[in-house]
């Protein structure tokens, strides 16, 4: 048996009169298209989710009048494996991650946590007294108090 060739018309808003016009071999293709479609969206989102990881640390950057606060989670990091170097505009921070040690005989169904090195680098929104930063880190959140540069104002006499 032979189907009838017959156009498969996708989104053009008559899908509930053609949906009762298809053969079994529209029906098919427009599952398998479906599916596809379905893959596609699913996929993108892992992507996301994978590319995102990337950007880790992820932080909080807070400004007031005099200073600008940076904070970041980093559970599982000792306080002697994170560096902060910052200069007059901007901050990096460095995470060094240890990998645990693996049981014997033992088989991970799952290994997400991730381990070795993360850095984030930022510009900051003004320019910072380095000699006056202050950085505390406790129950695995970092947290840098950095004190704007503030600048002496000179009043112009007007003639």
């Amino acid at each position: 048996m032979v189907d009838k060739d017959v156009p498969i018309a996708m989104g053009t808003g008559d899908e509930e009169e053609f949906e009762e016009k298809k053969t079994p071999t529209e029906s098919v293709l427009t599952d398998i298209v479906n599916t596809i479609k379905e893959k596609q969206e699913e996929l993108g989102k892992s992507l996301s989710e994978y590319t995102m990881s990337f950007q880790k640390p992820l932080v909080d950057i807070m400004e007031t009048d005099d200073s600008i606060t940076v904070i970041t989670d980093l559970p599982g990091v000792k306080k002697e494996n994170v560096d902060v170097d910052i200069s007059e505009d901007t901050i990096e921070i460095v995470a060094k991650f240890d990998e645990e040690i693996e049981e014997e005989g033992a088989n991970y169904l799952r290994k997400e946590r991730s381990y070795g090195e993360t850095r984030r680098s930022m510009v900051l929104p003004a320019k910072i007294d380095v000699k006056k930063a202050k950085a505390k880190f406790k129950d695995s959140v970092l947290t840098v108090d950095l004190p704007k540069i503030m600048e002496a104002k000179h009043k112009v006499e007007i003639k």
